[in-house]
């Protein structure tokens, strides 16, 4: 596993996280989990978010390793990658039309499916219709964060992704977006291995009431 560069911490963002953990109590949390819960906070000063993301800590430290060993980040709108700052990623909604009752964000997934194969890390924050595609694709992803908004499909689409047992951090609500999806990226690319993979004996979770993978 190749270390990324150091990263120098802003003394804004260290001041949030002091009024976080002043607010919300994540030290019980495991290390992937909690890194995820309080970056999504962070980004989007909503505490609320630690009881409605559901995560996996044993898929989180798979996709951990997968994305600092290089596996392809594959994003479904430039606002996504936009706010992924440590890594280059995949977005072909340039490339996409909307024909024959598919939206361009799903032929989006499919044109970077094939681009990009099995193994990948997926990251959607903004169209539902690009997770329902993607999960009618053989993708096999390493993980995939599912996090779009809205009131049409939204919610639908994130239980679709936990139902399908997929490795998968998603959202119960209607809420989420680019920024935190984004942000739950960006927790796994920021975490070290040394903090990832203390031991292997990390229990699976969720935060907040501890909701399961499968709810």
């Amino acid at each position: 596993m190749t270390p990324l560069p150091h990263r120098t911490v802003h003394p804004i963002e260290e001041e949030s996280y002091r009024i976080l953990r002043s607010r919300l109590d994540t030290s019980h949390l495991p290390p992937l989990t909690r890194a995820v819960v309080e970056r999504v906070i962070h980004s989007s000063a909503d505490p609320a978010y630690a009881e409605d993301l559901v995560t996996d800590e044993s898929a989180l430290r798979a996709a951990h390793t997968a994305l600092h060993a290089g596996a392809p980040v594959v994003v479904d709108v430039e606002m996504v990658a936009a706010g992924i700052t440590r890594r280059e990623t995949v977005c072909r909604l340039a490339d996409a039309r909307a024909e024959d009752g598919l939206t361009r964000s799903a032929h989006a997934v499919r044109l970077a499916h094939e681009q990009v194969g099995p193994g990948a890390v997926w990251v959607v924050g903004c169209a539902p219709t690009a997770l329902f595609e993607l999960l009618a694709l053989d993708a096999d992803p390493a993980l995939v964060i599912g996090l779009p908004v809205g009131f049409v499909g939204a919610a639908e689409s994130k239980a679709a992704l936990r139902a399908s047992g997929l490795p998968a951090v998603s959202n119960v609500s209607e809420k989420g977006g680019s920024a935190v999806a984004a942000a739950a990226l960006n927790a796994l690319l920021y975490t070290p291995a040394t903090a990832a993979h203390p031991d292997s004996t990390v229990p699976r979770t969720a935060p907040g009431t501890a909701k399961e993978k499968t709810q």
